[in-house]
């Protein structure tokens, strides 16, 4: 499938994580699609890894702006669209707003979350003062901002490795146009106190949400980007020290009241790989310990990475990339960073921790029985072992050490996945054939790993969900499994 197509269709292979409710009944499964989330005791999040609308999608947008670019290999923005189209075929220009976000606009309709928080990875504005000595500079047009506000976001972080690429006059466009597109933001400002102030949503009867922004040295910030007393730029810290992990807390006591859910944004880390940085997990966990944040959204990394629930808090180490102009161009393609995820918890407004259904151990044993006596249909049986090759297949597995707290979720849709096919989704795809009552819609893959105990390993559970349409009764059919 061309990666346009995949891009427009998104809504087919999105990993919605509303309270990571792994292992549920078919029931359960049921009653929550019916009920739309972010009741008055939750609050429903948005969030998704980075939204770069500049460069290549600010040239197929309404007001493409000067295309000129300073990259080693490429002097004009509009080289990205001719690599796209000598891929997929011509891109009709110029596009809608609302294009660029695909079937995920009709997701996010669907889920209504109470709040929608993105890493926005672009400066917003004409500048051409570009950032010496950098090799990508991202930029759109300000007018293009209603591409932004298409996906009714609210949020912006920005203490990111791209807001300063076109200079300081390009930051404070940034923020200006942001703000008359009524956007709220966070990270960055004209001075230490704007950059380190968050944005601060009330919504009424479930309290106030309250959404800091925080860039650092490892995902490639330049230090010279830190914001100072007098001096325009980003949050920063330099390392994960005690010491960062203090004045960040400093931060949150300042503004947070009783019931408030903080999240804390954070650019971090490398762009590829699964492997988490114990230094990154233990300032995490720090954070949560000694700062009171509720969330850490992080972001950098252009493929989705673990998820971990810590003390009923939820850690989002890397979300990957949401929006990009890389189609056509062929790098890293193992760690499929064309899948693009959405990220959908639900927060308790009492105790401002992550809401989870629990697994009944008496219907994990039936499962699992059922499996063993052949009680499974064939198909079903197929189903539950392909989706264990899937996750064999990702690659991913090497990376999830027993006992560390970790969850990693996939979503596949066998229809819209691009580029080479894995040998566990031919395997789908022959059953589909021979069988053509059962059209796959998707294989939802989780790890859970409970948090750091003494238990054996053999108290960790693989969940796996399988969901399947009847065409004859046109329904769709759900199977939790648990291994």
């Amino acid at each position: 499938m061309k990666r346009r197509d995949f891009i427009q269709s998104t809504g087919k292979s999105l990993l919605a994580l509303a309270g990571l409710g792994f292992g549920r009944t078919v029931a359960e499964m049921k009653s929550a699609a019916a009920t739309p989330p972010g009741t008055d005791n939750s609050v429903t999040l948005f969030l998704c890894g980075d939204v770069m609308t500049g460069r290549g999608i600010d040239q197929v947008l309404p007001h493409p702006g000067d295309p000129l670019i300073h990259e080693r290999y490429m002097k004009s923005a509009r080289g990205y669209v001719d690599i796209a189209e000598e891929v997929n075929g011509a891109i009709p220009r110029p596009v809608d707003f609302g294009y660029i976000w695909g079937d995920a606009l009709g997701e996010l309709d669907r889920m209504a979350p109470d709040l929608r928080i993105i890493n926005l990875e672009t400066s917003v504005t004409t500048s051409d003062d570009f950032w010496p000595r950098k090799g990508i500079h991202y930029r759109m047009h300000p007018h293009n901002t209603p591409a932004i506000n298409a996906a009714g976001i609210d949020c912006c972080a920005l203490a990111n490795n791209h807001v300063l690429d076109w200079g300081y006059p390009g930051l404070e466009e940034t923020l200006d146009s942001l703000h008359k597109a009524d956007l709220k933001t966070a990270g960055a400002g004209r001075n230490l106190k704007q950059a380190r102030a968050p944005a601060i949503f009330d919504l009424g009867k479930k309290g106030r949400v309250i959404v800091f922004s925080l860039a650092s040295a490892s995902s490639g910030v330049p230090s010279a980007w830190a914001a100072t007393h007098d001096k325009a730029g980003v949050n920063f810290i330099t390392d994960f020290s005690s010491a960062s992990v203090n004045r960040i807390a400093d931060q949150v006591r300042a503004v947070k009241q009783a019931d408030d859910i903080v999240v804390l944004s954070i650019h971090w880390g490398s762009n590829w790989g699964y492997a988490i940085d114990p230094e990154q997990r233990r300032f995490a966990h720090a954070l949560i310990d000694a700062a009171e944040v509720d969330l850490l959204h992080g972001h950098s990394s252009h493929h989705p990475r673990g998820i971990e629930v810590y003390k009923n808090k939820l850690i989002l180490y890397g979300c990957g990339d949401f929006l990009n102009d890389y189609e056509g161009i062929g790098s890293h393609e193992e760690y499929r960073g064309d899948l693009t995820l959405m990220y959908l918890p639900e927060l308790d407004t009492d105790t401002e921790d992550l809401q989870m259904q629990r697994h009944d151990d008496a219907e994990n044993d039936q499962n699992n029985a059922d499996l063993a006596d052949g009680r499974l249909s064939d198909d079903e049986a197929a189903i539950f072992h392909i989706a264990c090759l899937l996750l064999r297949d990702t690659g991913s597995s090497g990376d999830w050490a027993p006992n560390n707290g970790t969850t990693l979720t996939y979503v596949f849709d066998t229809t819209s996945v691009p580029g080479p096919t894995p040998p566990a989704l031919e395997r789908v795809e022959a059953l589909h054939e021979s069988n053509p009552m059962l059209g796959l819609r998707g294989v939802r893959l989780g790890l859970r790993i409970p948090e750091l105990t003494e238990r054996a390993m053999g108290d960790n559970r693989v969940f796996v969900t399988v969901d399947y349409y009847n065409s004859k009764n046109k329904n769709f059919i759900t199977r939790a499994f648990t291994v």
